[in-house]
């Protein structure tokens, strides 16, 4: 068995896994974290996707971290590519032990090696310790953000 903190792309067989860490989320309990297969299919769309990698963090055997990583290429700022992170949980157990900064350092590392020029997430206002732990790690809340919800 490891203990070594180890993050690497998802498989199928974490889908599982993922969907828990994101069902334990205080501002929007989810009901039921079970795989449905639109979720499989959604997985699979995402695997498929260069501009996409979803990845989970492991310790010691167990899921404890995951984050969808999108790579946008764009016109603007000379072409340069930009990477949305989003879906970013650390188990509940392991949060404020640097698990979570060691997860956000690879993901930065990796946009970075893959040359993007700008890395960028949303997080709701009323999560006030995550903008904290993002800030820590240089990122800066200087542009508004907007969604139109088209399904709930």
């Amino acid at each position: 068995m490891s203990t070594e903190f180890v993050i690497r792309r998802a498989a199928r067989e974490d889908v599982a896994a993922i969907l828990a860490l994101l069902a334990d989320d205080d501002l929007r309990k989810l009901k039921d974290a079970s795989v449905t297969p639109r979720q499989f299919a959604a997985f699979d769309g995402i695997d498929r996707d260069s501009n996409q990698l979803l990845a989970v963090a492991q310790l010691a055997d167990e899921t404890v971290g995951c984050l969808q990583l999108t790579f946008i290429p764009g016109l603007s700022r000379d072409g340069m590519e930009r990477c949305q992170i989003e879906g970013v949980r650390i188990a509940r157990h392991l949060r404020g032990k640097s698990f979570g900064k060691q997860m956000l350092r690879w993901a930065i590392a990796t946009c970075r090696d893959r040359g993007c020029g700008l890395v960028q997430l949303f997080m709701d206002k009323k999560r006030l310790d995550a903008r904290r732990f993002y800030e820590s790690l240089g990122f800066k809340a200087n542009h508004q953000g907007f969604r139109l919800y088209l399904q709930d």
